[in-house]
């Protein structure tokens, strides 16, 4: 029987934190289409105005747009501060990607005539926004296309629908019209309704690879429709002759249990030297052992809170048995403090002689170690996927990196640095699994208007100087 209202639970305490009727799908999509043209044809400055009111809301809003990000999510208080930060920053990035990637260009050609290049936005746009950045990810989707004049109906996870409400009553407040911008409240089946409907012209979605391979497949015969789709990975991570173990360790951590391991970018699978990876092991050991797994509020601050929800941690705990059933070898064990919360510890399970090794997103603080006895055979292993977000190098020599980085497949490729925390201010986005090449953040631009071309001239001229009959022959 289908939902009448939608319930968000906080993980941390399993309250409920929120509720709502669900939306009708119909009606919101009636009104944004109702509302696009006057707000397509509104000039860019007064777009951009608006855009930057709403920063000045959130910062007004900014502690309670991420306590409640918080309680949602489960995530510490300190991560979802840096969430709402990255939302205002958002703004700024937009405005100069719009006038980089989608700029107006005037041409001169023969005679008078001119050729300009400008871009029309698209009409309705969907945004499915994911839980572990309720507020940030959208808003990097939601930001760029209002710029470039298009309306929106947002629909939310399920799981985190009280940000997703907060952050559109935002726009609103600074001036979006409530019309341009539509909120839709449910779950998977108010989403198909959604993205399905004839009256939207693009669907911007982040989340899991095998809903983005089920939209591909969905929209093949209509090639009209923008679908930007931007999805998970099986992130690779190689520490190689690193002399520096303690940083390198540092790097592995905070790549793979940050956000508890929620991440797009996080790295799954560590990559390393066969024989020589000892120390790394023992100090990545000891950083996790100190590592606080705690609610989002509590004091001394967590490194990491729960997972999203019971079923995730429930989950989260099958596969790590199942790779355990399959020859891996636990270092660190996934535990679970408490079994009716989604509260997981670190962990590390050694792979390399493991009948099989699962090429899936395991969204969760699950690392897994692969030995390799040397760089080819490294690279090799890292390419080991049908995902490619994103990849990185600690250690190793210049040449080593060049080698790395002309090799894997990956649309986010580091040296030294965490395979997560991409730039906003660059392109992101991945290839396989990982997306459909209509990359994000600074790139958004190019997926929120089209381009046209025009050829223009004052006054109307034409001739056919050849082909035609000469009509004063007495043989026409």
């Amino acid at each position: 029987m289908p939902l009448s209202e939608l319930i968000s639970t906080e993980p941390a305490t399993g309250a409920e934190f929120w509720r709502s009727a669900i939306s009708d799908v119909d009606a919101e999509v009636a009104i944004a289409r109702a509302a696009w043209p006057d707000w397509g044809a509104r000039p860019l400055t007064v777009r951009i105005e608006t855009m930057r009111r709403f920063v000045n809301v959130v910062r007004q809003k900014a502690e309670a747009l991420a306590n409640c990000i918080a309680r949602e999510t489960g995530k510490p208080l300190w991560e979802a501060r840096t969430e709402v930060e990255s939302v205002m920053n958002k703004v700024d990035i937009s405005v100069r990607a719009y006038a980089e990637r989608t700029p107006q260009r005037r041409l001169e050609g023969n005679m008078g005539a001119r050729t300009a290049v400008r871009h029309k936005p698209h009409g309705v746009m969907a945004v499915l926004g994911p839980y572990n950045f309720p507020a940030h990810l959208p808003n990097g989707h939601i930001v760029p296309a209002l710029i470039a004049g298009n309306a929106i109906v947002f629909k939310p996870s399920e799981k985190t629908p009280a940000t997703g409400q907060m952050l559109v009553e935002c726009f609103h407040e600074a001036g979006v019209p409530t019309g341009v911008l539509r909120l839709v409240i449910g779950g998977i089946d108010e989403g198909k309704r959604l993205v399905a409907h004839p009256h939207v012209d693009g669907i911007l979605f982040t989340g899991s690879a095998r809903t983005g391979v089920i939209l591909n497949r969905q929209f093949a015969d209509q090639p009209g429709k923008m679908l930007a789709l931007e999805m998970g990975g099986n992130n690779p991570m190689v520490v190689w002759d690193t002399p520096d173990v303690h940083t390198a360790a540092v790097l592995v951590v905070q790549s793979a249990y940050l956000s508890a391991g929620q991440r797009c970018t996080a790295a799954s699978r560590l990559i390393v030297r066969d024989g020589m990876h000892e120390p790394l092991i023992a100090e990545i050991a000891k950083l996790v052992d100190r590592l606080i797994v705690d609610e989002p509020f509590a004091d001394p601050a967590p490194f990491m809170g729960p997972v999203i929800d019971d079923e995730t941690a429930d989950g989260l705990q099958e596969s790590f048995l199942e790779l355990m059933m399959k020859g891996g070898v636990p270092i660190k064990q996934l535990h679970r403090p408490a079994s009716d919360r989604p509260f997981l510890t670190p962990a590390l399970i050694d792979m390399t002689n493991a009948s099989e090794r699962p090429d899936t997103e395991l969204f969760g603080p699950i690392l897994q170690m692969v030995r390799v006895p040397d760089f080819d055979a490294a690279i090799t292993e890292a390419n080991a996927t049908r995902f490619g977000l994103s990849a990185s190098l600690v250690g190793g020599t210049p040449e080593e990196y060049d080698r790395f980085w002309v090799n894997v497949r990956a649309g986010v490729i580091n040296w030294n640095r965490p395979t997560n925390g991409a730039p906003s201010s660059a392109p992101f986005g991945g290839v396989g699994l990982s997306g459909n090449h209509r990359p994000s953040a600074f790139y958004a631009a190019d997926y929120c208007a089209y381009p046209v071309v025009s050829t223009e001239e004052d006054q109307a001229r034409a001739v056919i100087g050849i082909g035609l009959r000469d009509t004063s022959s007495k043989f026409h």
